[in-house]
């Protein structure tokens, strides 16, 4: 029975993960029509040295974090692939980093009416597009958001069940191994069994013949 939780631990882990892994995936594909936009309007890429503009970091922070969710999906396809305890761990530290980053932005965006302040000059312009994006399609963004931190949240939430199932056992005990498993044992072939005692020379009734042809032979001399 706890073989058949887990793996459907592990079925939906994957599940859930690789929605994660479809935002990073979408995230990265944004940044690099940014990068081709910047590059027609400018002349080169932004990752060009000697350029007079600024670093566009608006589309360096979408590229490192749609990387950054590809790498946590990575992550988390092995973790519930192998169960193991190092990588469960691993997967949760880095999806709980995740959650805490993006309610300390939540937070300073919707508490703070100077937000822009905290954060530099964007000259690109990809900033204030996205902006106007967001507040022309509020109602989508915002269920898209609140989709997304749930499902971070549920993953956190299965990472922490499949630890706590343990990793894979397959016996329970020294008598369940199977003869089709364990060919050393099938094959083994076992001495025939022995019983330690006195060594026996001859039977009884020999002896007592010896002994009376020895009686006799000392009475004809």
């Amino acid at each position: 029975m706890g073989r058949i939780v887990r793996s459907c631990m592990q079925s939906i882990l994957k599940l859930v993960n690789s929605l994660i892994g479809m935002v990073g995936m979408a995230m990265i594909l944004y940044a690099l029509w940014m990068i081709r936009v910047w590059q027609r309007n400018v002349g080169h890429f932004p990752f060009a040295g000697g350029s007079d503009y600024p670093a566009p970091w608006f589309i360096y922070t979408f590229l490192g974090v749609g990387i950054t969710l590809c790498v946590i999906t990575c992550t988390g396809h092995i973790a519930a692939e192998t169960a193991n305890g190092c990588c469960l761990y691993l997967y949760i530290f880095f999806v709980f980093l995740l959650l805490l980053l993006e309610a300390g932005v939540t937070a300073d965006v919707f508490l703070n009416r100077n937000w822009e302040e905290d954060f530099p000059v964007d000259r690109s312009g990809n900033l204030d597009r996205f902006k106007d994006f967001v507040r022309s399609n509020f109602e989508i963004c915002k269920w898209i958001g609140l989709s997304i931190v749930s499902v971070q949240g549920l993953s956190l939430l299965l990472a922490m069940i499949l630890k706590a199932l343990g990793p894979h056992q397959y016996y329970d005990s020294d008598d369940d191994y199977a003869s089709d498993r364990v060919p050393l044992l099938r094959n083994a072939v076992h001495p025939p069994p022995y019983v330690v005692g006195d060594p026996v020379y001859g039977s009884n009734h020999d002896a007592w013949k010896i002994r009376i042809k020895d009686q006799r032979t000392n009475k004809m001399r």
